[in-house]
């Protein structure tokens, strides 16, 4: 026949004759590892199912039981499958299928109907623990929206909590056991009666058990979000983070109350930036003053979180991860610290757990495990949690990454305000600030880094430790993001890139660091994720238009 084939599948009946047949590792899935036939007959629409054609190979075979997994999700238990759907082209195919069904399903808000399943923490194993959302001390809306909220879903028992006016490392602490949801920014008016309308912005999680907004993770959502065309989203997301800033003073590593005291890699002046270029073109003066909305969080940050004490090393001008959070980081495992503690309570002729207690109400004063949680904190704010590159050392590291990534942020505050702002801007902080003085602070952060950063000979930029004072010998795949920043020179570049694909690039892409700087791997001395042999999509990205940009 000249029409394409169809297939008349009976859900239930063909998944379980596929699963038996073609799932022999019995994880559910197709892949070649599996040992079947990898042929199923399958009925065709055609013949009201009486006839059947043959299925063939590994691909199509696990496409037919994806197709079959979504139509039950959407409550179907019978469907008409194209053949053309099961032979798609795979790149096409998972475009497509990010594009109609992914990002969807990534999708949050922090209304009445989706605030039930982003209270829910994973990481809160407190038994009987009672829901918790903190609002903000001087956001009435969200205080007074939240509190009819929780009497509206009275069964959740959600209990709510504003926030005090200074969010000290101390209040932080003083919380580590009622885990909570930090609210984020909505859309605000009263209608004609004065009644609040409430709408709260819907962002995107980077996977399916999560359900808070994420820091360096929704970057790199949004620019797949912005490929789709899902510009509100990414709008909305840059939005939440202008809302913590103001709020929280900073952008989190999450909404969530542990995370106070905590930021991420900033991404917010290229997030937003992008983000204006794809809104519609219909209202300019509306999205400058949005962009400007943007670029002010942005500023804001900039100062009040990585160039001011503890993140900025006044010596070398460049800064590092150092969250101002006090002890043991409360949403970790219970155990997860037990081979840490173990040698402070030997001392003692205590239990772990004994110590632990102890070492939390304060009762314990111990400045070498102090130390040791700064710095854990600090491999956590990096992002790269965990790596034997930043393993204790971390809040004394003034990374690659992070002074790249303020670098981008003085290159497109200069750029945007002659481009947008006539070369001025007008920042909430409270002074005018001007594209020249953001071109001057790009080119001393680029000379500070060439400074501390650059190795000539080994061709790479390494981390530099500002309290030994000197550069780490780790070989880590961040040194590209000098070329997604433009710190580099051209000779730098070609340097780099030679140097950098020699000891990165394998088979399938980047690794994190080489072989080599990780060290011998034990019982004793576990792989890190973040480490050889792994490779990570950020890494491969940043690179990718990195050398782009040369």
């Amino acid at each position: 026949t000249s029409h394409p084939r169809r297939f008349l599948v009976d859900i239930d009946i063909v998944e379980q004759i596929l699963l038996e047949q073609e799932d022999t590792s019995g994880d559910f899935q197709i892949t070649v590892a599996d040992s079947g036939p990898k042929v199923l007959k399958v009925p065709t629409a055609s013949s009201g199912g009486f006839r059947t054609f043959e299925v063939r190979g590994t691909y199509m075979l696990s496409n037919l039981l994806q197709e079959m997994a979504l139509a039950r999700d959407c409550g179907m238990n019978q469907i008409v499958i194209d053949e053309e759907r099961l032979n798609e082209n795979p790149v096409n195919r998972l475009s497509r299928m990010i594009r109609t069904t992914f990002w969807n399903g990534l999708v949050r808000c922090m209304d009445e109907s989706g605030i039930a399943a982003i209270c829910a923490d994973p990481k809160n194993t407190k038994a009987g623990a009672r829901p918790i959302i903190y609002v903000p001390f001087d956001d009435a809306d969200a205080f007074e929206y939240y509190r009819g909220v929780a009497r509206d879903l009275h069964d959740l028992h959600i209990k709510v909590v504003r926030l005090p006016r200074n969010i000290t490392p101390q209040y932080v602490k003083s919380i580590n056991d009622e885990f909570g949801i930090l609210t984020l920014a909505a859309e605000v008016s009263r209608d004609a009666g004065g009644r609040l309308v409430y709408q709260p912005l819907p962002f995107v999680v980077p996977g399916g058990r999560f359900n808070e907004q994420y820091g360096w993770d929704s970057y790199f959502e949004a620019l797949g979000l912005l490929v789709d065309g899902r510009w509100q989203l990414a709008k909305n997301m840059v939005d939440n983070f202008a809302y913590e800033i103001r709020h929280y003073g900073k952008i989190l590593n999450a909404n969530r109350s542990y995370y106070l005291t905590r930021s991420q890699p900033p991404f917010l002046t290229d997030m937003a930036l992008k983000v204006y270029e794809a809104l519609p073109a219909g209202d300019i003066e509306r999205n400058r003053a949005w962009l400007r909305a943007a670029l002010d969080a942005a500023i804001t940050e900039y100062f009040n979180v990585w160039m001011c004490a503890p993140r900025l090393d006044e010596h070398t001008g460049l800064s590092c991860y150092h969250p101002t959070g006090i002890g043991m980081p409360p949403e970790t495992e219970s155990t997860h610290f037990d081979h840490t503690v173990q040698p402070f309570a030997d001392r003692l002729g205590i239990s772990v757990d004994m110590y632990k207690g102890m070492y939390a109400r304060d009762e314990i004063h111990e400045p070498e495990l102090d130390e040791y949680f700064v710095h854990d904190r600090a491999v956590r704010e990096s992002g790269h949690d965990t790596s034997y590159r930043l393993e204790r050392r971390c809040a004394n590291l003034a990374t690659v990454d992070l002074n790249c990534l303020l670098y981008k942020y003085e290159v497109d505050l200069a750029d945007a305000l002659d481009e947008h702002f006539g070369g001025k801007f007008a920042w909430t902080g409270g002074r005018e600030l001007t594209a020249a003085e953001w071109r001057m602070r790009a080119e001393t952060r680029r000379q500070n880094m060439n400074k501390y950063l650059w190795n000539e000979r080994k061709g790479l930029y390494f981390d530099y430790d500002v309290v030994l004072r000197e550069q780490s010998v780790y070989e880590s795949v961040t040194a590209f993001w000098a070329l997604w920043a433009g710190c580099a020179t051209p000779a730098q570049a070609r340097r780099l890139v030679d140097v950098g694909c020699r000891k990165f690039e394998v088979r399938g892409g980047l690794v994190s660091g080489t072989e080599e700087s990780r060290g011998r791997i034990s019982l004793l001395r576990p792989n890190r994720q973040w480490d050889f042999p792994f490779g990570w999509p950020p890494h491969q990205i940043m690179a990718w238009y990195g050398m782009y940009n040369y």
